[in-house]
């Protein structure tokens, strides 16, 4: 039967006449036997036998048994079904891939190594969950800046002159194997720099796809589909409630035993000299719960020391369970002889309350804490500090000038002697502990 299948010109007609079926089979081609009636007379005993060998074949098989038309609806079937699970995940693992790797730098204080960290765990679950270790394998590239610090920012620059160059000659870096990304890797500032001078970053020649503020790192993974559709992403909307404290960061240092939590953002005292309001925005403190909380995860990955961050971390507050409004130095001590220079809307719960909490739950784990204000020093944190063994005997005091007239215009809200008078509090209250100032 292969042999006669295999000859071209040749189809099959089925007859199905009650339970038996028969094979005829039909040439496109004349046949050549007209020329010789006994070769042609014996074909037809061929086929006819044949024909008669298939029918009886079919008629011995059951009268239920599956036809033509069966195997062509069961085919129907299967197409119209969705693909099995397996083939479904595959899918969604390849598109997580297909999002892109992450490369970072971070320039300036603790606390944007912080951001970063925070900046990572949004990514991770938005499906960007690799990172690299240098620029030329990314996809994306994170640049967390400094606005404080004049030398951090030109290093910044010079570092998105060489990011611009890996997207402008991407395609010659692959081919000669200086760069392995997938696509022209999309460049995004974050942090401080960011905030203060966004329309000369987004306007420099294309160096950079999307601006991100401090308060908007949830919106990346949505400014980063915007720059797919050709636009520049952009959001650096200053935030008045926006901690992060839902947010469990992403470690840089792997097996550390060090960490960052950050338990406040923002500033409300307004230097004269100080840019830290207008690009971190207004003071607002994490819930204790949700620090206690991070905490606890730190130490049960065996972090044996946590620094607590903030731009005024010892101006913590959290009034998240608080609504009677005070005025400043009625219920809201301060440091003797220092003056706040805003109104505290909502008091809660100090930094004092906050140290207390973390030392007492965790007491094998030592806490430090930066950068504070001095005038959010009160006898109670003193004292505090002094009878716990876990908190580091350390205080970083800010001086920033010896003369009271200039202070007065940096609007510090203390004057020389008030400082002094507290670092002398400090030297007595806490014997034998070490001081740092800038």
């Amino acid at each position: 039967m292969a042999s006669i299948l295999s000859q071209p010109g040749f189809c099959i007609r089925i007859h199905q006449r009650s339970c038996f079926n028969t094979l005829r089979f039909f040439s496109s081609k004349p046949s050549a036997s007209h020329s010789n009636p006994h070769r042609h007379f014996s074909h037809r005993l061929i086929r006819k036998a044949f024909a008669f060998d298939v029918s009886r074949s079919f008629s011995q098989s059951h009268t239920d048994a599956p036809t033509l038309r069966h195997f062509i609806a069961q085919a129907s079937l299967a197409a119209s079904q969705p693909l099995p699970e397996v083939l479904s995940s595959d899918a969604q693992v390849s598109e997580l891939v297909s999002k892109g790797r992450i490369y970072h730098e971070t320039y300036g204080c603790q606390m944007n190594i912080n951001d970063m960290e925070i900046v990572l765990s949004i990514m991770k679950n938005a499906g960007y969950s690799e990172t690299v270790e240098v620029p030329e394998n990314a996809e994306i590239i994170f640049v967390n800046t400094c606005a404080i610090r004049d030398n951090a920012e030109q290093k910044v620059w010079q570092r998105l002159n060489y990011f611009w160059f890996l997207k402008r000659c991407w395609k010659s870096n692959v081919d000669s194997g200086r760069s392995q990304s997938l696509h022209p890797p999309k460049v995004v500032v974050l942090g401080c720099m960011a905030e203060r001078l966004k329309d000369k970053i987004l306007d420099a020649d294309k160096m950079v796809d999307v601006v991100c503020g401090p308060d908007a790192y949830r919106d990346l993974p949505r400014l980063l589909e915007e720059v797919d559709y050709g636009q520049k992403g952009i959001n650096t909307l200053l935030s008045l409630e926006e901690t992060y404290a839902d947010i469990s960061p992403v470690r840089i240092s792997k097996n550390a035993v060090t960490a960052f939590v950050s338990v406040m953002r923002g500033c409300n005292n307004m230097c004269s000299f100080c840019i830290v309001p207008f690009t971190r925005g207004r003071e607002r403190s994490r819930p204790v719960e949700s620090i206690v909380k991070e905490v606890g995860e730190l130490w049960k990955e065996g972090v044996k020391e946590v620094t607590l961050l903030g731009q005024n971390v010892n101006s913590y507050n959290d009034a998240s369970g608080s609504e009677k409004e005070v005025e400043p130095g009625s219920n809201w001590a301060l440091s003797e002889g220092f003056k706040s220079m805003c109104k505290v809307k909502n008091m809660g719960l100090r930094f004092a309350d906050l140290l207390d909490r973390l030392s007492t739950e965790f007491p094998d784990m030592r806490f430090r804490y930066t950068s504070p204000h001095p005038k959010d020093f009160p006898d109670e944190l003193l004292y505090l500090m002094r009878g716990r063994y876990n908190i580091c005997k350390c205080i970083h005091l800010p001086a920033q000038t010896g003369s009271t007239t200039v202070l007065e215009r940096m609007r510090r809200g203390y004057s020389r002697e008030a400082y002094l008078e507290l670092v002398q509090k400090v030297s007595v209250v806490r014997q034998r502990r070490s001081m740092q100032t800038h």
